[in-house]
């Protein structure tokens, strides 16, 4: 069992080590910030931009499952958004990070008045796919070179869910 809760500034000091000390695991995938300037800059952005950043952690033991991200939320005849995520290795195989995306996919729906929802993927990354799958969203497509990764324009594949669509 997991909570969600939207990151806080408290928040920094755990996320920042969780990350510094799995960045070779979320590489290539993302590389997420792993200093003070880097939350700093981060969070800037959900208090600022249309952004909204849930932090997932055990319920048993609080430690840190993983980040949820609804991004360039936009509004009007769109109502739509990205998703992404990263999880913590050590909570993986349980469903953790499943339950933490259901639930965010389910805020952006019901909280935001969002229509849709996109997660955009890199096809070798089989785990983040299968979370998706396994939620209910639709391959609609392959975008080459589409988001810059650690350096380098990377593939993805877009995966996409309306609130009807999420199991």
């Amino acid at each position: 069992m997991i909570t969600l809760q939207p990151v806080t500034r408290q928040d920094a000091p755990a996320l920042i080590e969780a990350n510094a000390a799995h960045r070779a695991y979320h590489a290539p995938w993302a590389y997420p910030f792993t200093d003070e300037a880097g939350f700093d800059a981060w969070f800037a952005q959900i208090l600022t931009g249309p952004n909204v950043s849930l932090l997932a952690r055990e319920a048993a033991s609080g430690g840190i499952v993983g980040v949820v991200n609804i991004s360039q939320i936009v509004a009007g005849a769109f109502q739509s958004a990205f998703l992404g995520y990263y999880g913590m290795p050590g909570f993986g195989g349980r469903g953790l990070m499943t339950e933490a995306v259901r639930q965010a996919a389910r805020h952006g729906f019901q909280r935001l008045g969002l229509h849709r929802l996109e997660a955009n993927i890199q096809p070798g990354n089989l785990p983040s796919i299968a979370l998706v799958k396994r939620l209910g969203f639709r391959l609609e497509g392959f975008s080459p070179q589409y988001l810059k990764v650690g350096g380098e324009w990377r593939d993805h594949e877009r995966w996409a869910a309306f609130e009807s669509d999420l199991r």
